[in-house]
C-alpha cells in the first residue's frame, strides 16, 4: 500500500447501497443539489432524505439550503462530503477492493 492510500476500513454506515451511491457521487462531483442526487440514484425524496440524515448524523455530509437564485421563494439543498466523510468513504472503498481481490 502506497503512503497516500487510505487504510482499508469497512464502514457499516456507508455500506448501505443508497448511502454508498450517495458518497460515490459526492466523491466524484463534489457539491451536488439534492434533486440531482435523488434523481441520479432513482429514489424518492423521503428515501434520499433518510439516508442523507444518517450520513449527516455521522458527520459524513453537510446539507446547505440556499435560495435557488432564480428569484423564487424556495430554497435548494446542496449536499457535500465533509473531510471526515471523504476519508471514511475512501477507506471503505479500499476495504471493498481488498475484499474483492481476495486479501
Amino acid at each position: 500500500m502506497a503512503s497516500n492510500d487510505p487504510e482499508p476500513v469497512f464502514n457499516e454506515v456507508i455500506h448501505a447501497p443508497v448511502r454508498l451511491r450517495i458518497c460515490g457521487l459526492l466523491d466524484t462531483y463534489g457539491t451536488v443539489r439534492f434533486d440531482m442526487l435523488r434523481d441520479t440514484i432513482g429514489v424518492s425524496d423521503a428515501v434520499c432524505s433518510k439516508h442523507l440524515k444518517t450520513l449527516a448524523e455521522h458527520g459524513y455530509v453537510t446539507l446547505d439550503k440556499k435560495a435557488d437564485g432564480g428569484g423564487r421563494a424556495y430554497k435548494v439543498t446542496w449536499v457535500r462530503l465533509t473531510p471526515e466523510g471523504e476519508a471514511a468513504f475512501r477507506s471503505h472503498v479500499a476495504a471493498l477492493k481488498r475484499i474483492v481481490s481476495g486479501q
